[in-house]
């Protein structure tokens, strides 16, 4: 396992244009998921190997300790799971649920994840950000599973997870999505206490340390 680096973007100008991107998962995710096997029917086992790859993810120095699983919630087969990658790409879309739902998407071979005829579920070890919860609302999961929310994540890692709506969780309802939460919380919580309590840890916020005006 490689030790945490600090990464920090380039901020180099006129680079040439970009017309493919390649955005590999690291090879020891799906060894995770290949020693814990195929299919985790129960959902605090789903949520174990969710924390187990985010609390991995930002020692091996990809990104924040963020992770994803995609699976069938009544089987519990995975599909594919996902870390957040935002130091290991340079891209600030790389998120965790991005990552599973793309590789899930991909794997499946489709883009509507309710179109595979099975339920699908995907599981994060907190509430998604104000981004990844348009990406998980136009993903086709019909289960959004997650260890918590509130503003633990905010407090004990410095990242910034944007303005969520109060309803947030009634927005998915409406869609068809299922919304549990509180497994595994304090676990959860723990992984982000021991990433914020390193004194190298990268907190990626863009803009940082500006100051919202008033509308």
């Amino acid at each position: 396992m490689t030790h945490s680096r600090s990464v920090e973007p380039s901020a180099s100008a006129g680079a040439g244009p970009v017309a493919a991107l390649d955005i590999p998962l690291p090879s020891w995710v799906d060894d995770e998921v290949d020693a814990v096997g195929a299919a985790l029917p129960d959902v605090e086992d789903r949520m174990r190997l969710a924390l187990r790859l985010a609390a991995r993810n930002h020692v091996e120095g990809h990104g924040g300790p963020f992770a994803a699983v995609v699976a069938n919630p009544v089987t519990g087969q995975i599909h594919a799971a996902g870390v957040n990658l935002v130091l290991a790409t340079g891209l600030s879309t790389m998120h965790a649920e991005v990552t599973a739902l793309s590789f899930a998407q991909a794997r499946l071979g489709s883009w509507d994840l309710s179109a595979t005829g099975d339920p699908v579920e995907i599981v994060v070890n907190w509430r998604p950000c104000v981004m990844c919860y348009g990406a998980v609302m136009w993903s086709g999961v019909q289960m959004l599973t997650i260890a918590g929310e509130g503003e633990e994540v905010e407090t004990l890692t410095g990242f910034d997870e944007g303005p969520m709506r109060d309803d947030w969780a009634q927005q998915f309802e409406r869609r068809g999505i299922t919304v549990r939460t509180d497994i595994l919380r304090d676990e959860a919580l723990a992984v982000f206490a021991e990433y914020g309590s390193r004194k190298d840890a990268v907190v990626y916020n863009a803009r940082r340390g500006a100051t919202v005006a008033a509308p």
